[in-house]
């Protein structure tokens, strides 16, 4: 099968959550025999030297990207309060893009054209000029809902406002989406109910981002730091960001008071200036660091402190199959099957967090225990080479390919 993949920033180097799910897709449909071709915004805030790709990434496909300006931008955001439109789509509306978009697709004959995520909702009409085969959204979030999320524990008036409004305009124009495209292809089953309740009736299959565990395995052996606690993230997303400086400025204090020896390390890229404040008193917020996994695997108990957000957090995954103990919110551990006290420890609020922490930091064995039995999830239910031979399965039903 040739398949085309559209993205709304480049698939490497494997820093978030978003590029690990369809790096990790392209790598799949490359091992099954499929040959793919990677059309990518390539934004300033993610932005890749393609030219000095690894040859274990360019035997994957054929990637292709033009930079792109999407940053937030005053006198836009300004003029877009009155036009009606949403301002998240509007950022990543590219003639350079659309025009690389044609080319490819009057150049070469693909099977399929497989759409990473809702931003790529304004290249539909451009693409069925071109090609009349099969055009799928591969929905990586509800985008809406996050923002719908944001909005509602927002406690600043002004900004309450705005992330309502503009959450408001994303939601109608996702509800529009949901019926362009031939099939979506949702990352959870939590995802796939909430869209079909949105009102999408064409096909769609569940295909839960999975691992590729031959990259953690050099990290099998490691002995992580005693008494540590971290976080790891992209900081540029507002989700994580809300979440962070909850958990430094909510549980922090009493949880180092009770336990003065522990310390707290986040990571993450495209960190915020305003994040530098909540260093202190044991917490120390890093920034962007070179070796993710590095820093994974030299930690002790891993926290998802979500409260807004959809979709599958990557990152979960990636400490699963690390043998991670981890302490999450219900919302952080969406998409994914676990058992609450078996592979991951569940906890929604501030009292929540400190026991279930506390717990773990004076039991070493219950930490060893959530970490094997999470990592044994990640092999039974979450490889990701059988989600892409599921995925590519369904496109030929559906699609006689």
């Amino acid at each position: 099968m040739n398949i085309l993949i559209l993205c709304k920033k480049f698939p490497y180097p494997l820093k978030d959550g978003e590029v690990i799910a369809i790096y990790n897709n392209i790598k799949a449909f490359h091992r099954l025999g499929h040959k793919v071709t990677v059309l990518a915004i390539n934004t300033l805030k993610h932005h890749t030297d393609i030219s000095n790709l690894p040859d274990e990434v360019l035997e994957l496909a054929e990637f292709k990207a033009v930079t792109v300006d999407t940053g937030v931008k005053p006198l836009p955001a300004l003029k877009n309060l009155f036009t009606g439109g949403s301002y998240h789509i509007e950022r990543f509306i590219n003639k350079g893009f659309e025009d690389l978009i044609v080319e490819y697709l009057v150049a070469r004959k693909f099977d399929l054209v497989q759409c990473e995520g809702l931003y790529l909702g304004p290249y539909v009409d451009v693409i069925r000029k071109h090609f009349k085969g099969p055009v799928i959204m591969r929905s990586h979030n509800v985008e809406s809902e996050i923002w719908e999320r944001l909005a509602a524990n927002e406690r600043n008036p002004l900004k309450k406002f705005y992330l309502g409004l503009q959450a408001g305009r994303l939601k109608q124009y996702e509800l529009a989406q949901l019926t362009r495209n031939d099939a979506i292809v949702p990352i959870s089953p939590e995802d796939e109910a909430k869209m079909k309740a949105m009102g999408a009736t064409v096909s769609m299959f569940t295909a839960p981002c999975g691992s590729d565990l031959d990259r953690y395995e050099p990290y099998q052996n490691s002995q992580p730091k005693p008494n540590t606690i971290f976080f790891i993230g992209g900081l540029d997303w507002l989700p994580n960001q809300e979440g962070v400086k909850w958990f430094v400025q909510d549980v922090w204090p009493t949880l180092k008071a009770k336990h003065p020896d522990i310390e707290f390390y986040v990571a993450g890229r495209n960190m915020p200036k305003w994040m530098n404040e909540l260093s202190g008193n044991g917490a120390h917020i890093l920034g962007e660091i070179d070796d993710a996994l590095g820093f994974i695997a030299e930690n002790g108990i891993m926290i998802v402190p979500l409260f807004s957000g959809s979709g599958m957090r990557i990152k979960i995954i990636e400490g699963m199959a690390m043998k991670k103990a981890i302490v999450s919110t219900s919302i952080g551990a969406e998409g994914i099957a676990y058992s609450d006290g078996f592979n991951i420890s569940i906890a929604n609020d501030k009292l929540e967090f400190i026991d279930k922490l506390e717990h773990l930091l004076v039991d070493q064995s219950r930490v060893s225990a959530l970490g094997e039995n999470a990592r044994e999830l990640i092999e039974s239910r979450y490889n990701n080479l059988t989600f892409a031979e599921q995925l590519i399965e369904f496109y030929q039903r559906a699609f006689g390919i």
